[in-house]
Formats: C-alpha cells, sequence, structure tokens
C-alpha cells in the first residue's frame, strides 16, 4: 500500500497522473434519477442600508424608480419631479436553487448581486423580494443581511485595491419557500435512471445488476443513457425500493481512451485503454540565453566630445541532447509510462510528445484540452 501511495505522490509530483483501474461505483453516484431535479429561481430586489457604497442614482435610474415603486406600495408618495440621491440603495439581482421535494416553510440559502454601480453591499440588508421560476410563478421569498467575503479599499489619491468580489454576496437560509413544485416521480409506476454519462455497456451492467437484486425482466436499458424500473405507485413502497436501489454497487463500462491536458498548470491525465502504434520519438530542445551590457565612450579631458552609452547584446544557443526511444505496436500505458520517465521528459515534454503522437495516427485516443 505504501509502495502504490509512493508511486502515485511521484508521478503527480511530475506533473501527470495515469488512471487505470475502474472501481465499483453506487448508483447514486452515476445515474440521477428522472423527475427529481432541482429547479432555479430569480428575483430583483434592493439592498439598503450600505454605508456610503451603494448605486450612483444617477447613473442607474431603475433604482430610484425601484426605491419609488417600494415607497408607494408601502403608503409613501415620492413627488414625481424628486428624484433622491441615495448612496445606501443597490439594485440587486438574488437567485436561488429550489431542491426537489421542498416544502412550504423550509429555507433555502439565496445569492445576491449587484446590478448597477455598487461598489460594495458589505453591511447591506435584502428587502422582501419574490423569487419565481420559469414558469413566472413565485415559489419563494428572500430577505436578510448578506454575507460579503469581498472589500474594496481606496486612498486621496484615487488608489484602490479590491479583494474578492464586494459586489455580491449571499444569505444564507435567507429564502422560505411558499410553493411545492409537483414531481413526476410521485406520479409515475416506474423508476427511471439517467446515466451522467451516457454509455450502453454501463447501461446494460446497471440493469443487469438491479435485475440480479429484484428479478428478472424488473430493470429494462432505454437506450445508452437510461434504465427504466418496474416500480409501484404506493410512495412508500416506491421510497422503499429506491433507498435499496440507489446504494447497490456494480461496476461501471471503462471510458474511451482519452488523454487530458490542462495546458496551464502542465498536468496530464492518461486513461488506461490508450494504445500506441510503432513509432519512433526524439524530442529536443534548444536553450536560448540573452545577456545585455552598456559600454560606456567617456571623451577625454576638455574635450568637445560627449558621453554616449552603448549596448552590448551577446546571445547564446544551446541544444540539449534527449535520446530517441521505439515504442511497439500496440503499447499499453506502463510502456509509455517508463519510456518518458527514461528520457527525464517534463510535463511539457510529455504534452508535445503526446500530440506528434496524435498527429502521426500513432496514437488511439482523444486528445482534450481544458
Amino acid at each position: 500500500m505504501v509502495k502504490g501511495l509512493l508511486k502515485f505522490l511521484f508521478l503527480a509530483a511530475v506533473g501527470w497522473i495515469a488512471v487505470t483501474d475502474v472501481m465499483a461505483a453506487r448508483i447514486k453516484d452515476v445515474a440521477d434519477i428522472a423527475g427529481v431535479r432541482s429547479n432555479h429561481l430569480v428575483g430583483y430586489g434592493l439592498v439598503v442600508g450600505l454605508p456610503g457604497t451603494g448605486d450612483q442614482t444617477t447613473q442607474t435610474p431603475f433604482t430610484v424608480q425601484s426605491l419609488k415603486n417600494m415607497l408607494q406600495q408601502l403608503g409613501v408618495t415620492v413627488p414625481p419631479n424628486v428624484n433622491p440621491q441615495l448612496k445606501n440603495v443597490a439594485a440587486v439581482a438574488v437567485h436561488a436553487e429550489l431542491p426537489p421535494f421542498a416544502k412550504p416553510g423550509q429555507l433555502i440559502d439565496v445569492t445576491v448581486s449587484s446590478l448597477g454601480n455598487a461598489q460594495s453591499l458589505k453591511g447591506g440588508a435584502l428587502l422582501v423580494t419574490p423569487l419565481k421560476g420559469v414558469d413566472g410563478q413565485t415559489y419563494a421569498i428572500a430577505q436578510g443581511n448578506l454575507m460579503v467575503s469581498g472589500i474594496t479599499g481606496s486612498g486621496a489619491d484615487g488608489s484602490q485595491v479590491t479583494v474578492n468580489t464586494p459586489s455580491a454576496g449571499t444569505i444564507p437560509n435567507g429564502a422560505q419557500v411558499e410553493r411545492e413544485v409537483g414531481s413526476a416521480f410521485l406520479a409515475s409506476d416506474t423508476l427511471q435512471f439517467d446515466l451522467k454519462e451516457p454509455d450502453f455497456t454501463t447501461a446494460q451492467r446497471l440493469a443487469d445488476r438491479i435485475n440480479e437484486t429484484l428479478g428478472p425482466d424488473t430493470a429494462v436499458p432505454v437506450d445508452g443513457a437510461s434504465v427504466r424500473v418496474m416500480a409501484s405507485l404506493d410512495v412508500r413502497s416506491k421510497i422503499a425500493l429506491m433507498s435499496t436501489l440507489e446504494n447497490l454497487e456494480f461496476t461501471p463500462a471503462k471510458k474511451a481512451a482519452q488523454v487530458i491536458i490542462n495546458a496551464r498548470t502542465g498536468t496530464v491525465v492518461i486513461g488506461e485503454e490508450i494504445r500506441i502504434a510503432r513509432a519512433a520519438v526524439a524530442h529536443g530542445s534548444l536553450t536560448v540565453s540573452i545577456t545585455e551590457d552598456f559600454d560606456v565612450s567617456q571623451p577625454a579631458p576638455f574635450g568637445e566630445g560627449e558621453t554616449v552609452v552603448t549596448p552590448d547584446t551577446g546571445i547564446g544557443i544551446q541544444e540539449n541532447f534527449m535520446p530517441m526511444f521505439v515504442f511497439d505496436a500496440g503499447v499499453t500505458l506502463e510502456a509509455l509510462v517508463k519510456a518518458v520517465n527514461d528520457v527525464g521528459a517534463s510535463p511539457g515534454d510529455l504534452i508535445s510528445i503526446l500530440e506528434a503522437l496524435k498527429n502521426a495516427g500513432a496514437m488511439q485516443a482523444e486528445l482534450v484540452v481544458i
């Protein structure tokens, strides 16, 4: 065990990792249940109580308009020709995620983001804001004091420093659910598992595993992404069945051969199914060094000349020796790992080698750059 851990740490240290084994997984980890989903909510509101960091109302007229409408609903009439110049109010967008089976009275978290030019929402409080779904119905009501991690500091000369994002914040448990969303899960006499990564082999194995537990023909693969299971309309029986099924373990199919490359960090992840045809690889590199010196030409005493500074540039090029290595046809991941380690290739060199093998048609794998 210690030896395997040391090998993993070594590969991670040089900037690339090989993925070899596919382990057993629970059904709940690889598949979603049709009809059990969250819903996005959004609303528009006002944050008040800001210490002079709110919207500049001359540039955000909608903030003033919203404030007037709110005051009018509360019985306060603002003359039409009066435009309050407030700096402690900010117009914001509020969004939240309504979890499945959420019931009226339950609390959910909300995120609040500035819509205008407010410098910071720190210290503000969100007033009552209806949160609506895509159908235009109100499903939750948000209100509360904001938690803002960002901060902005400025000096008298106009310089400014900003840490994180002060124009957005969160309100934990800041919205109360007012309406329940109906679920097809409760009304159907079947259960459907939708694979998070569609694969025909995985769908068949999932159906076989369920049939092994519940009996033949209980589960049927619909396509490469879904497996349908016969169930009862009785809610208690369906929940008991789901509790059993979602914890079943089975072995998903191995993914198609892929090489994942993060060009920014130099990280390379290689899948086990990669195969390389017979090919010879040599990877050399040039080291270019440039030095810049300055010479000063000083005229003789009491001369009429001028002091002149002239640059003296030196350029040197050194080619590092990198040996050639040969891959036999059908070489495995282990052989690739050994060959790359033997020549001492860096993560950047490894990326170049893999790209060249792919372009030459010698590597049967998909290159994915993230």
